[in-house]
């Protein structure tokens, strides 16, 4: 990826966007300094049987890609291995920001050793390197959402569609 997203107004119908105009929108700066800052992610998958999946999950953006741990046991790790379609939302609903993207197992120690870098100061945690041999997963994003509810215009005027392109 490596290169900032494309922006728009988000398309639904019924929510009195003006899907040309491109006052207001957000910057994708803005939505990343928000993921590093966040402590708290939800992280949607799907279950094979097609019934949704949300739990709340610690992890760390570094470069262009959120990166969480979770037990290879685990509802959302078995989801993710049966397809890796997921979705991040971080808590509030004023100040919004929504990853749609795919999750992939990270079995490389470079990255690992860096999410542990990352991931122990945040948390004030423990974390070595070899407590992820499986369970440590990337999301890159295909698209996200951002907007702020609260702020000057609120929804109609902050809302940002991001789309990723691939390269």
């Amino acid at each position: 990826m490596g290169s900032s997203p494309s922006r728009s107004r988000p398309k639904p119908a019924g929510y009195f966007l003006d899907a040309e105009s491109g006052s207001g929108l957000l910057p994708w700066r803005r939505v990343v300094d928000r993921m590093v800052a966040a402590k708290n992610y939800w992280v949607a998958t799907t279950r094979p049987d097609g019934r949704p999946h949300c739990m709340p999950v610690w992890g760390v953006w570094l470069g262009d890609r959120f990166y969480f741990s979770t037990s290879p046991a685990s509802r959302k790790a078995r989801n993710l291995r049966e397809q890796g379609h997921v979705v991040v939302h971080l808590e509030s609903g004023d100040d919004v920001v929504v990853i749609e993207g795919v999750a992939e197992e990270v079995r490389d120690r470079e990255t690992q050793a860096r999410f542990v870098e990352a991931y122990n100061p945040k948390y004030d945690w423990d974390f070595d390197v070899e407590q992820l041999a499986k369970g440590l997963y990337g999301v890159t994003p295909r698209v996200a959402f951002s907007w702020l509810e609260s702020r000057g215009e609120g929804f109609s005027g902050t809302a940002t569609r991001f789309e990723f392109r691939d390269e």
